[in-house]
């Protein structure tokens, strides 16, 4: 028999209707997640005022009225606007109410949209999941073994939750072959150790992750940006570049690539690994946006799990902070070169934070967040497309990041320089681009901007500047 559900008196479910009938649209239900109600009153008013269902100078409903709508008691909503007053998105007028603040000048305050991170979820208080984590983490945990040195490669456990993690990504994955890392760019460091010799060429395209450069010359390894076209690397360029030379290997971030957010084809990552298998060459496989993409393409490491090394990072899509990625090897046997070339870089990853991260994902605290950083990225990306009108921009499903192409009156750097002095950071194509011509283009970060209001108005004041023409204050040098 179904279970019903339980029973409303007559006379609550009424008053609940009236009340949800006298809303503005702006004011939705409160979410179950632990968060504080008056902080969820304040997170109302910030989504509202970034998605413009409230403007500069709107009256904002009395507080006892609001109390009534939402149904709580005056204290929360007097604590919600005490809150949102420090934030200054509300200004009170004494006896005329309460409204909707102006934004304020923050005499050149930087805001970096230049760092690729994952935006904070609006629903979550992060606070309170952490300090449940690790409280768990210490119940269950030997003290000892926390504080002191650990072998790399993480635990039994650890290895089975990034397994775990990585399911809905590559299906079913053997846990010896996972391999637990203090964030990806040590993890690449290793991999271009332990796979190439000095001076081997590593195949990439051209337009990269600028980490992999500054790895590759401490290393002695050489970069070889092949052609690509908007699909990505070309399989023909790739098959000359290799009957050229010896040894080696292939990198690539084929799903929401850095920086152009273009994801490869599933055609095109089989031609590819096709050159890749008749030269004998391993594939790096960079994915750390893979989760993030509508209908992605299976990743290469799925096509040909024998001879691709995938790495996936949990810095950009749950949060740098935690320094953890998992990187699947295509032969557990792999394993003792990598992990000896990874201490000579990296002694360990923190205990600590190693220890977080298979209890957020066996316990389901990483998909929550993971749910509630990708429904904001994707309101983000939506306000992305609509403040800058689509116009010459590229971006993909709930990418952190999109690629703006600029009209001729602007070249890329002179454009990253004036929007410097407006208080805006943002990374010219120059930043990612290894050889031939440069394209006329910035990445535009969504995720750095704690608020969403911030975004909104850094991304307006942007798009105001690269419709304008530049101007002789725009070129003046002090």
């Amino acid at each position: 028999m179904r279970d019903k559900l339980p029973h409303m008196p007559s006379s609550t479910a009424s008053t609940t209707r009236k009340r949800a009938a006298r809303r503005p649209d702006w004011i939705t239900d409160f979410a179950d997640n632990g968060k504080a109600r008056y902080l969820q009153i304040v997170d109302l008013i910030e989504r509202a005022v970034a998605d413009g269902k409230l403007n500069a100078g709107d009256r904002l409903p009395p507080q006892r009225k609001l109390a009534d709508m939402i149904g709580v008691d005056l204290t929360t909503v007097t604590r919600g606007f005490a809150e949102a007053h420090r934030r200054n998105l509300i200004e009170s007028r004494g006896p005329l109410g309460t409204f909707i603040a102006p934004p304020r000048a923050t005499f050149m305050q930087q805001i970096d949209l230049s760092m690729n991170i994952p935006p904070p979820p609006a629903d979550i208080d992060l606070a309170v999941l952490l300090r449940r984590g690790l409280s768990q983490v210490l119940v269950r945990s030997d003290i000892d073994l926390l504080m002191t040195y650990q072998l790399g490669g993480g635990s039994d456990t650890d290895r089975q939750a990034g397994a775990a993690w990585l399911k809905p990504v590559l299906g079913r994955v053997d846990p010896s072959r996972v391999v637990v890392t203090p964030g990806a760019h040590s993890a690449l460091a290793a991999l271009i150790l332990t796979l190439t010799k000095q001076d081997a060429p590593v195949f990439t395209e051209q337009l990269i992750y600028p980490g992999l450069p500054l790895i590759a010359r401490q290393l002695g390894r050489v970069l070889v940006p092949l052609a690509s076209d908007r699909h990505g690397m070309l399989p023909d360029a790739l098959d000359a570049a290799c009957a050229r030379t010896d040894g080696g290997l292939i990198y690539l971030n084929p799903t929401i690539r850095n920086p152009t957010a273009q994801t490869m084809p599933e055609r095109r990552r089989k031609e590819i690994l096709a050159v890749a298998a008749r030269h004998n060459l391993p594939v790096v496989e960079d994915d750390p946006y893979w989760l993030f993409a509508d209908d992605a393409p299976a990743p290469l490491a799925g096509l040909a799990p024998q001879q691709v090394y995938y790495l996936s990072t949990l810095s950009k899509c749950i949060s740098p902070g935690l320094r953890a990625a998992f990187l699947v090897l295509p032969d557990a046997a792999k394993q003792e070169a990598f992990l000896k070339a990874l201490r000579s870089l990296s002694l360990m990853s923190p205990p600590l934070t190693t220890a977080l991260v298979p209890q957020w994902i066996l316990d389901g605290t990483a998909a929550e967040v993971l749910t509630g950083i990708l429904k904001e990225s994707r309101d983000r990306l939506h306000a992305a497309n609509q403040i800058l009108s689509g116009a010459g921009m590229s971006a993909s499903g709930g990418a952190i990041h999109v690629w703006q192409s600029l009209p001729a009156h602007w070249a890329a750097q002179s454009l990253a320089t004036a929007a410097s002095t407006e208080g805006l950071v943002v990374a010219p194509a120059s930043a990612f681009c290894q050889s031939g011509d440069v394209p006329n283009a910035i990445r535009i970060s969504l995720g750095g901007c704690t608020r969403r209001t911030e975004l909104t108005s850094a991304l307006r004041k942007l798009a105001a500047l690269v419709a304008r023409k530049p101007s002789a204050d725009d070129r003046l040098l002090i």
